[in-house]
């Protein structure tokens, strides 16, 4: 940081709150750390009473950031999860907090070890804009089960929503418990460079490796949920209008917007053509024949995402690539941008190297199975997979020699809103998870108790070493050593 810079920071109202608040929350959290089963689950139907009151206003909210989206979509996608999410953990809690009996070595028979889970302390969450409701009350609800204090940044884009989401959270909780900030705090790395507990971040494997960065100069843990080009399988034996239907859906649902849409489609050779009818007719008949002043159908977030969309398709389009749009473009300063199916592809074009993240589906032709597989395992590991067949024995193998995040087999994404289960990347597309009781631990200190029995003679295993009990315990662990190789004491 420049004089310059640190300057302004002093001068700055939203720096002087998030560092005010982080100091008031590390101070609430070490006078109760380590609340009760009771009060965890008290915050959390606090959290799940104030989604419901304010479903309607979040829903406006979001469409005013989008420039449209249909309430039905925010409530399905961004309000739905949450509830099943804070509902799942107030179920669940009490089962999780309970300490893990774990079994002694023989040789510590008659002792005992168990594990507990303590809260880590204070947890920083970082929001997308694509879903800023259920990407911010996810990892709030797993930090609060967990015993944790929070400080949540929302994106920079969508101060509509966080000005409702700041009020309905204000409700609830003060802000030594819960604090969050918005589109006032204008350098993200003040939030970051903070020594949180755990971070959790979701958002762009660039803007991931910057949080990374930052975090590890206070060796913060981290939760990355990052992207990448998940793949869609469609294998012989699957209908190809089904598949078409679903992955139609997946590309256009939140106009594509979602980290776990399907970036590209696997197609065998000779059913190409047949699968672009079939998206072709899912699209029309999911949306009729426009996007634009649909009232079902997300706009793109800001024009800035909706040119960079369109420059992708111009890449191709140079590069030789076939491109059909499947309705007209938006008319004016919409932003209603329709699905795009794109064919003859080529590696360098920009469409197979970055995650597309809007309503463009690049169809990709393969003639085996063993093809398919060797094109995603020479790609960065992608959050999500989605595999199209009946076949058992098929997708056992696909999922064998693959890597991704999660996986829903013929269908897309659903894998994610199932919250016993984790949700989380692997290499490119992120670390660590969330959801379920691995949430919980991955938000707690798994710390180990040994506690060892009264009369136990562990006083047997001090200097000055050599008498019986050590020798009779190293000869029966460690057995014999092979006299060949010789000691190599004193060399």
């Amino acid at each position: 940081m420049n004089d310059l810079t640190q300057a302004i920071h002093l001068t700055d109202p939203a720096v002087e709150r998030v560092q005010r608040l982080f100091a008031a929350q590390e101070a609430a959290y070490l006078k109760a750390p380590y609340p009760s089963a009771e009060d965890r689950q008290a915050r959390l139907k606090a959290l799940k009473t104030q989604v419901s009151r304010y479903q309607d206003v979040l829903a406006e909210a979001i469409c005013r950031d989008f420039g449209f989206r249909s309430a039905s979509e925010s409530k399905m996608l961004d309000l739905l999860g949450s509830m099943l999410e804070i509902s799942h953990a107030i179920s669940h809690l009490k089962r999780w907090m309970k300490p893990s009996r774990r079994s002694t070595e023989l040789l510590f028979l008659s002792n005992s070890v168990k594990v507990t889970y303590q809260p880590k302390g204070v947890v920083g969450i970082i929001v997308p804009w694509n879903f800023p409701v259920y990407l911010a009350l996810g990892p709030t609800a797993a930090a609060l089960a967990a015993g944790n204090r929070v400080m949540i940044k929302m994106a920079e884009v969508t101060p509509a929503t966080n000005a409702v989401f700041k009020r309905m959270l204000a409700e609830i909780f003060s802000e030594d418990q819960v604090a969050v900030f918005g589109e006032e705090l204008l350098d993200p790395n003040v939030f970051t460079a903070l020594p949180f507990n755990h971070i959790i971040f979701t958002g762009s494997p660039a803007v991931g490796r910057i949080v990374m960065r930052t975090a590890a100069e206070n060796l913060t843990p981290l939760t990355l949920e990052l992207g990448g080009k998940s793949p869609a399988v469609v294998t012989r034996n699957y209908p190809l209008a089904d598949a078409a239907t679903r992955i139609t859906h997946g590309k256009t649902a939140n106009c594509g917007q979602i980290c776990v849409s399907p970036d590209y489609a696997l197609v065998p050779r000779e059913s190409v053509p047949e699968f672009i009818v079939g998206v072709r007719a899912a699209f029309e008949r999911l949306y009729g024949k426009r996007s634009d002043g649909n009232p079902d159908y997300t706009s793109i977030i800001h024009d800035r995402h909706y040119q960079r969309a369109l420059k992708l398709l111009d890449d191709a389009r140079a590069r030789g690539a076939h491109i059909e749009a499947l309705a007209p473009a938006p008319v004016g300063a919409g932003r209603q941008m329709p699905l795009h199916i794109v064919t003859h592809l080529t590696p360098e074009m920009a469409v197979m190297r970055e995650e597309l993240f809007g309503p463009i589906l690049p169809v990709v032709p393969y003639d085996t199975m063993d093809e398919a597989i060797r094109f995603i395992n020479e790609r960065p590991r992608p959050l999500a997979l989605y595999c199209f067949s009946r076949d058992a024995n098929e997708r056992e193998e696909l999922l064998r020699r693959t890597h991704s995040g999660g996986v829903t087999v013929n269908d897309w994404a659903w894998h994610v809103i199932n919250h016993d289960a984790p949700f989380g990347g692997i290499g490119n597309s992120g670390m660590g998870t969330y959801h379920g009781v691995e949430g919980f631990r991955e938000l707690s200190h798994a710390k180990t108790v040994f506690r060892r029995q009264r009369f136990f003679p562990t006083f047997l295993f001090y200097p000055p070493y050599g008498n019986f009990v050590q020798r009779l315990v190293l000869s029966t662990f460690l057995g014999k050593a092979d006299p060949k190789l010789g000691s190599g004491a004193g060399k």
